[in-house]
């Protein structure tokens, strides 16, 4: 294995901390439905360039050998527990977002400025695992969030590439709770997410205190009224959010988010909350030119948001679509044997191109 696209994927974007800030941005929501299915929907971004990405579909039994930095092989070594099914970036190795048998979700999110992993410690090899294969383990090894937060100081997390940003991840199980980890200080920080949203830095306390500053936000739109002896209104509908802001930070996104969730109709089943979750996501793709100050774009790169997915995991199904080509595709693993499929990746588009469908006048 190899991280030489790694190690590009970091020198592009995130060679000095502003760079870091302007390329790398995720956006994720939670939706529950009146049965009790929960629905975990996230986009990815990155303005530097092309992810590369593709699906894994993993089979009970696999064995994974974590890197380590500089690009050895060496570090944690686990069998798969639990098979599950993932999407990648730059390589096959690096699960960002899955889903396993028992009903599990795990992602990473950028958390540039604010995470700091242990430096690595070569006597603590085999406990060591790097952050881009986090996900990997978690969706092997277990099925509730409660296991994963008894389990996560078992381990040592560390970035395989020094130039390369932190992350911090979502899990969430079939209960519908969810927590937030980040690593600060060698450190792991467990959060319960009771707001069901997550973006990137500051650190996940930080952006639910910011939501005091939005107190005055509210569905619909406002009523009329005065402002000394002149009467006012509202241009049109939605005036009783105004103020939410609208730019691609991550404090502004989770807002953004936030508000969108919380006034979200509850859908009877999760089918409906896909389509939902779907629909609000699309308020968070982020075009590709406003990255780039000098105009310079990157070849190839329609939009920043290369993939966005939503997990339904009542059902099993994850699905996706990404920046070339705007299909909801679906894997469904309801009724896969684990212990029979073998190990397969695959790109996530077979051509990149958006399909156009022509319609007879």
């Amino acid at each position: 294995m190899k991280i030489a696209r790694l190690a590009a994927f970091a020198a592009i974007a995130l060679a000095t901390l502003p760079c870091a800030y302007r390329a790398s941005a995720c956006t994720g929501i939670t939706l529950h439905t009146a049965d009790s299915s929960t629905v975990f929907a996230r986009t990815i971004e990155w303005g530097g360039s092309v992810l590369h990405s593709g699906r894994v579909a993993v089979p009970r039994g696999h064995i994974h050998q974590s890197m380590l930095p500089g690009g050895t092989v060496g570090g944690l070594r686990f069998t798969a527990r639990y098979g599950y099914v993932g999407l990648t970036v730059e390589q096959k190795e690096f699960v960002t977002e899955g889903l396993n048998e028992a009903g599990l979700s795990a992602g990473l999110f950028y958390f540039p400025g604010y995470g700091s992993y242990a430096e690595y410690d070569p006597s603590e090899a085999a406990r060591t695992i790097s952050d881009f294969q986090l996900v990997s383990w978690i969706l092997s090894s277990f099925a509730t969030v409660d296991e994963v937060r008894e389990a996560i100081d078992s381990v040592t997390v560390v970035g395989i590439d020094p130039r390369s940003s932190t992350v911090h991840w979502r899990v969430g199980d079939r209960s519908g709770r969810e927590i937030v980890i980040e690593i600060i200080g060698g450190t792991a920080h467990v959060y319960d997410n009771h707001v069901g949203v997550l973006t990137n830095s500051p650190g996940f306390e930080w952006h639910v205190t910011n939501l005091n500053n939005y107190v005055n936000l509210r569905p619909g739109t406002a009523s009329q009224g005065r402002m000394g002896d002149t009467a006012t209104s509202s241009f049109g509908a939605g005036s009783a959010f105004l103020g939410l802001p609208g730019d691609v930070t991550p404090p502004s996104r989770f807002v953004r988010a936030a508000f969108y969730k919380a006034t979200a109709p509850t859908h009877d089943t999760a089918d409906g909350a896909v389509i939902e979750a779907f629909h609000i996501l699309n308020n968070f793709d982020i075009p590709i030119g406003v990255e780039h100050a000098d105009g310079k774009v990157p070849d190839g790169l329609p939009s920043a948001t290369q993939w966005t997915t939503c997990t339904d995991v009542t059902g099993g199904r994850l699905y996706y679509r990404t920046a070339w080509c705007s299909t909801i595709r679906c894997m469904d693993i309801s009724g896969t044997d684990f212990e029979k499929i073998k190990y397969s990746y695959t790109p996530l588009d077979d051509t990149q191109g958006e399909r156009i469908e022509q319609v007879k006048l």
